[in-house]
């Protein structure tokens, strides 16, 4: 067995791993408590009199209401109720994104890297998406149309546009650089999303997370000293996509504000699949100024190269499921679960890929990288610790 099929069946069992922890953190909230009986003569002799009467030197005792036979047997057993559909949301979300990155590289790398086709790449897995999208909309009784209004729509085009900018910057820093470095230069979005929501969309932010800020970017620093494939255009293209990330998030937020919006959209299945279209058409235009002139190149070097091609289609479908899994995930979730979730969805990444493509992992960007990550999810939950 080779190494990178040692280093795939070990990430299949860290994604196990991780599911757990998220599972047991389910798990927390739905343990149903058994109710206390009185079982012993005397006391039972006390119920029966009821609360006007009690004996000298003993504590009085209230009535007790009889429970239904379905009450008592749920009280008796105490069972925790385990939600399998939403853990296999998060094995799929974590090992769709695990096997997004590594398709990517892959087809990347093959294209020619940064100074290859990383538009064209960016620009037709989410032309993949967008076909999977419409297979689910044309086939019978899949997934339901969407009845939004023209207004509607046009109120869409802004997130997909942030949409957009976000891919395809995150696929260049992909391609000039090591994926761990760009995962790790990527955990770093809460700072870009504190400071353009406070500066732009009127946000307020805590004091405790703006402190949580100090660890995640020091601890992506600190990785980036450690960085032996160290490029200035992955770090400035991370940074982007960060910013267009976060322009997203805000924008996204103020869209399904709209009135009816959500019912007229029918699902966040809908919701994601509009996005992917309107990015899709963006990144046409984008990569028609950039790398237009280059497409007939592109086109006979995937019609001859079975690696470029397949990891192309591969890590569009790759795309489109992980991030459609992890909308629903996070919908169905807390803000502490999610919060883990994607903390233990980043170090899976961060650490499964570089060892599959023999990234380096030295201890200073390793520690580095815990750093960050931690602080991450500290910024996450922090305002719920003050809180208690």
């Amino acid at each position: 067995m080779t190494a990178a099929r040692r280093s795939a069946w070990a990430l299949r069992a860290a994604c196990l791993a991780a599911v757990g922890v998220v599972t047991l953190l389910l798990a927390e909230t739905t343990f149903v408590v058994p109710t206390a009986t009185i079982s012993s003569p005397q006391s039972r002799t006390l119920a029966g009199l009821g609360s006007g009467y009690a004996l000298r030197g003993s504590r009085s005792f209230a009535p007790r209401t009889p429970l239904k036979a379905e009450e008592a047997l749920e009280a008796g057993e105490g069972k925790t109720k385990i939600d399998w559909v939403l853990l296999a949301y998060f094995a799929l979300w974590y090992l769709g994104n695990y096997y997004y990155n590594i398709t990517n590289k892959l087809a990347l790398k093959a294209a020619g890297g940064a100074k290859g086709f990383p538009m064209t790449i960016a620009t037709l897995q989410l032309g993949v998406g967008c076909l999977w999208a419409l297979l689910l909309w044309g086939y019978p009784d899949t997934r339901k149309l969407p009845e939004i209004t023209a207004e509607d729509y046009t109120k869409t085009l802004l997130v997909g546009l942030t949409s957009a900018g976000a891919h395809a910057a995150s696929v260049f820093a992909l391609s000039a650089g090591a994926v761990s470095f760009g995962q790790i230069v990527k955990a770093a979005e809460p700072a870009f999303a504190a400071l353009i929501g406070t500066m732009f969309y009127s946000s307020k932010v805590s004091l405790g997370k703006w402190l949580c800020l100090i660890p995640v970017i020091g601890g992506v620093v600190l990785a980036s000293l450690a960085e032996l494939d160290f490029a200035w255009a992955a770090l400035i293209t991370a940074a982007m996509a960060n910013v267009f990330a976060a322009f997203k998030g805000n924008e996204n937020k103020k869209l399904m504000g709209t009135p009816g919006l959500k019912d007229r959209m029918g699902g966040v299945g809908n919701q994601f699949a509009i996005t992917m279209i309107n990015s899709f058409m963006f990144c046409v235009v984008i990569m028609a100024i950039t790398e237009g002139r280059k497409f007939g190149a592109f086109l006979k070097l995937a019609s001859t190269n079975n690696v470029v091609l397949l990891n192309l289609i591969f890590s569009g479908l790759w795309f489109y499921a992980y991030n459609e899994l992890a909308t629903f995930t996070i919908k169905k979730t807390n803000a502490v679960t999610s919060s883990v979730a994607n903390t233990a969805k980043r170090v899976i990444v961060i650490v499964g890929v570089a060892l599959v493509m023999h990234e380096s992992l030295s201890p200073l960007k390793l520690i580095g990288c815990s750093i960050g990550i931690g602080g991450v999810f500290l910024y996450s939950v922090i305002d719920d610790l003050l809180k208690k």
